[in-house]
Formats: C-alpha cells, structure tokens, sequence
C-alpha cells in the first residue's frame, strides 16, 4: 500500500475539546447521579464538551438503552454503561 493511500485510511484524531459525551439518564437513578459526576469531572478536566439526554423523554434512547442505564456516549458511540470509570473515559477522550 501506497504512503498516500495508508494517509488517506487514518481516522483523525480529535482532541478532547472536540469530543461530545453523552450521558443517557433517567429522573431518580442514583447510577446516574453517580455516572453525571465522573463524566461532568473528567469532562471539565479534559475540556470535552458534554450533554444528558433524558431516557424518558426520547422513544428511540428508551428502546435502544433502556436496560442499561446510565449510558455514556462519545461521540455517539456506545462507551460504557452503569458505572462509568474515570481513567477509561480519560483515555477514551485522548487525555
């Protein structure tokens, strides 16, 4: 394969103030509450942007993750779900 053609091939790598997690969460979740303050941590540390998406409020969120709440996501893909832990986060956002 070509140098050109293996360039072309590679994701870029984004930094972390590029990156978007997600916690998908529900009202009353006490894994949630404990999921919020490791992702608000570490994103506030790392300057990735995040959101909380209510699992209650979006029908397709509720088929998809119902069963595995709280959900992180980053960058739209599936990372962890229940506990979320800090240092796999970390290296999941490039820091």
């Amino acid at each position: 394969m070509s140098p050109l053609m293996r360039r072309a091939g590679k994701k870029t790598k984004k930094k972390p103030a590029e990156r978007m997690v997600t916690l998908v969460s529900k009202p009353g979740c006490h894994l949630c509450d404990e999921a919020r303050a490791v992702v608000e941590a570490v994103c506030a540390e790392t300057g990735a942007n995040w959101e909380e998406k209510d699992i209650t409020a979006d029908e397709a969120l509720y088929r998809a993750y119902w069963e595995q709440i709280p959900v992180v996501l980053v960058d739209g893909e599936q990372h962890t779900f229940w506990r979320v832990d800090a240092d796999r986060l970390r290296r999941e956002l490039g820091a």
